[in-house]
């Protein structure tokens, strides 16, 4: 069957929901009403799981501090995850099941959890811009310029080593993986630059906390490549695993930081 006509199975779905929120769910969910020929009620669920992600983070930064440190960090994305999979079912469920009951084959885990670390990928982008525009509350006792620099290369890279995830689908095999090399490069000098950034005097704690964190992230995304291209050039699903758990490190840190 022709890559295009894969489909994501709800599993796959609720994957990258935990770790890209809502709109990677609305992307997949869009994806599968591509593969039907509902392109229409493709756009749709797409524009659905983006609108989803904003009440959602915005439900999140209401929510009063001593509250949110109380609350598991894995929890909430399991919740808007299981909400997402039953309505996968609702909508799609029948369609999904007449397709594997066909013969249908479907897309990856490791490659829904890859689109889903896209999106995560955007959070990260995000919580670095609102460290950027609220550097009015923090002391500004430090080289603020020489931060400047250093957060907008981490975004630049960040972007750039994510953005093979986006078009996987049709990007040959070969490029995928030049891609992903190149990716792991690129979070390499993200890990430099937060580096610097830690050698910065009088930078205030809580970016220093931060700074560490991002550190940590940088080598999970790292070993996240180095297994995912090992998945695709030996052509096996051996390492799913891994990546799933190393995705759901990313998540959890990105959670923390939110």
């Amino acid at each position: 069957m022709e890559e295009s006509k894969k489909l994501f199975s709800q599993k796959a779905i609720a994957i990258a929901t935990f770790f890209g929120g809502p709109a990677a769910a609305g992307y997949l969910i869009k994806k599968n009403y591509e593969a039907l020929g509902q392109e229409e009620q493709g756009k749709t669920a797409f524009v659905i799981g983006l609108v989803s992600t904003l009440l959602l983070l915005l439900t999140l930064l209401s929510i009063p501090e001593a509250v949110s440190d109380k609350i598991p960090n894995a929890l909430i994305p399991a919740i808007y995850s299981g909400i997402i999979y039953l309505l996968v079912e609702k909508i799609q469920g029948s369609r999904i099941a007449a397709y594997e009951a066909g013969g249908g084959e479907f897309h990856s885990g490791w490659k829904a959890a890859g689109i889903g670390a896209v999106f995560m990928g955007l959070l990260a982008i995000l919580l670095f811009g609102s460290l950027y525009l609220s550097g009015n509350l923090y002391s500004l006792n430090f080289d603020t310029e020489r931060y400047d620099r250093e957060v907008a290369t981490f975004v630049e890279n960040e972007k750039n080593a994510l953005a093979i995830f986006d078009v996987m689908e049709t990007t040959p095999l070969e490029k995928i993986t030049r891609e992903l090399a190149k990716g792991t490069i690129l979070w390499k000098e993200n890990k430099e630059a937060l580096h610097r950034v830690a050698s910065i005097e009088n930078l205030p704690e809580e970016l220093l906390q931060q700074n560490e964190k991002l550190v940590h992230y940088c080598d999970l995304r790292i070993a996240h490549n180095e297994y995912i291209i090992r998945a695709l050039s030996e052509n096996t699903n051996a390492y799913d695993q891994e990546i799933e758990r190393i995705g759901t490190e990313i998540g959890q840190i990105l959670e923390e930081m939110n």
